[in-house]
Order: C-alpha cells, then structure tokens, then sequence
C-alpha cells in the first residue's frame, strides 16, 4: 500500500511529515494552505494513485463538513483510506460526522501524529523531545520551556524559501526536513534558542554547501542552477525567436539568473514571476529584456536587467498553470506586434 501524506505549510505541519516519514515509508509529501488549495493538492494525490491501493494521510488542515463529504464520494469504489490527524476546534462537527476524522485540540497536530505512530511502532526519546518544541510554540505555551526554542524553529521553517516549492517539490521537501534534523539537535541544550538561533546561518549553509565554502546566496544559487539546469525542458520558454526560462519566486533573481545564463549558454534570457505579480527579466548581452518586458507588460528598465507587473496574472499550486499564463501573454502580445 502506499502512503500519501498531505499537511499544512508551517512548523506543525512539516513536523508532522517529519515524524510521519521517521515511521513509515512516505510515498508523496503535498502541503497546503486552508480552503481550495486542499481540494486541487487532494486531486493531484488521486492522481497520481490512480486505481492503486493507498493511505491519504491528512495532518494540522481541518476540512470542512463539505469537503469531508466530497472527499469521501471521490474515493468511493477506490481502494484508498483516509486518516486525517488535527487539532483545529473548527473541525469538530466533521469529527463527530466522519469515522476517519480524527481531532484533538489539545495537542498540536504533530504530537498528535507522534503519539498516533509512538502508539504502533514505538517511542522515540529524541524525536520526542523535538515534538514537545513543536507543540510548546504551536499552541503557544509561552510559559513551557521549550516555548523559545519553538519560536526560533517556526522562523527557520517560514523563511526556508530557498528552495521554491512550486519549482522543485521533493527537494523543497528534502531542504526542510534537513533543517527540522537539525533543530531536533538542540532540544533540552542550555539556551538552545541562542544557540540555535546563532548557528541557523551556518546550517542553512550546510545543506548548500558541496565542495568548497561560499556566502549562502552564492551556494544557493549553485544548487538552484544546478537543478535548473538538470530540469531545463520543463521551465523553457519561447519570445520572439529567443530561448529563456521561466521561474516561479525563485528568490534573489539577479543571481540565481546570471549564473544560469552564464552556465547555460544556449539560453539567452531569464523569466522569475512571484506572487506578488512581479515579473523580472534578465539577459546576459543577448536580448534587450527592456525592450522585453515593455512590449509585454508595459515595464521597462535595463538591457539586461528589467521588471514589469503582470495585473492578470492569477498564482496557481502548480508550475504548469503558471507557466501556461505567462505562454499566453508571450503569444498573444507577438501576435499583436506582428
């Protein structure tokens, strides 16, 4: 049988994949934010299982009453089971309505996960300690011991964007669970969170880090043009006759862009759009990405170095609809101009 888990995107939620994959064979890691990012990231998980047997683990994300129902009529006729580990008071009537619903609150959402396995496989004494961090901050216990140490945790979780999630799912994954074995090094030390809150630089680094030292952006920007360029099919894109690619809050973009172009010569411009709309445009002597980056967008800037606001732009939960939009602009504007 294979397991799927799905979890929140916070401290809790990666914590719980972390105790969850310490037990069992983990087969697909999804995360989510609350609402309709659940339903596209449980679809994605019925697709890839296909007519499969699997376990849809579903930890620190209440559902609601319809989405429990929907859930369930999706899976039905299919060999897939549900278990859904939480702690939001929000989901108490889908735990009285649903057998698999299970809600404690408690309890964060990883203790109750840790003690669900702990139960089966056995106790863990460091990865206990780890879950009682996770646990003081989450539900915030500011007068628990470990209360401090949670808080430099939940800060090492939410700006880990060094890796893009939406870009590169099991290595965003991988970097995470890296740093939470990490923290997990510090539990029941003297003044843990001093400690680790001056050693979380250097443990970034380390996961970066291959053969030589360098300042985090510079090994940062390896391994992601590293991976870019392993991976260059999928994120290439196509304007006015020149080749380029398109990345997603890829973060530090003047970095990350130019040692890609500089590493991977038959590309001749560089495309990150965020979130936020933003688009940045890079080259390295081969294309006016100024003239770019007006003629689609109205933006402007430097030759080789320019930015615009993409207003329509909708973020999605997965790279190809992403990608598809900024396809469209390009095809749209050329067949203007032309």
């Amino acid at each position: 049988m294979k397991v799927f888990h799905i979890s929140h995107t916070d401290l809790d939620g990666y914590a719980c994949q972390f105790v969850a994959n310490h037990y069992i064979k983990i087969d697909g890691f999804y995360n989510s934010n609350y609402g309709k990012e659940i339903d596209e990231k449980f679809k994605q998980i019925l697709k890839e299982i296909g007519n499969e047997e699997a376990l849809v683990l579903i930890t620190d994300l209440n559902l609601t009453y319809m989405q429990s129902l929907s859930f369930e009529k999706m899976i039905e006729g299919k060999k897939i089971k549900l278990i859904l580990l939480d702690h939001h008071k929000s989901g108490f009537d889908c735990e009285r309505g649903f057998s698999w619903y299970y809600l404690d609150d408690s309890r964060c959402a990883t203790k109750i996960t840790y003690d669900f396995f702990a139960k089966m496989f056995g106790e863990n004494e460091k990865l206990s300690k780890f879950v009682d961090v996770v646990n003081a901050v989450d539900i915030w216990l500011d007068d628990d011991p470990n209360f401090e140490l949670g808080k430099v945790c939940m800060g090492m979780v939410s700006t880990s964007k060094e890796v893009s999630k939406i870009l590169f799912d099991k290595e965003h994954t991988e970097y995470v669970f890296y740093l939470l074995e990490k923290m997990g090094e510090f539990c029941g030390g003297e003044m843990a969170h001093i400690a680790l809150d001056n050693k979380t630089h250097e443990i970034k680094k380390g996961f970066f880090r291959r053969e030589k030292d360098d300042t985090l952006a510079n090994l940062v920007s390896a391994y992601v043009v590293e991976l870019l360029s392993a991976n260059a099919k999928r994120f290439t894109i196509e304007y006015n006759g020149y080749l380029g690619v398109l990345t997603h809050n890829v973060g530090n973009v003047s970095v990350i862009g130019n040692d890609f172009l500089t590493k991977n010569e038959e590309f001749d411009f560089f495309v990150d759009i965020t979130s936020k709309k933003t688009m940045s445009f890079r080259s390295n002597d081969k294309l006016d990405v100024a003239n770019m980056a007006r003629d689609l967008l109205g933006g402007g800037g430097h030759a080789n170095a320019s930015g615009a606001f993409f207003t329509n732009f909708k973020d999605a939960y997965d790279y190809e609809s992403i990608r598809a939009q900024v396809v469209d602009l390009i095809k749209s504007k050329m067949s203007y101009f032309s």
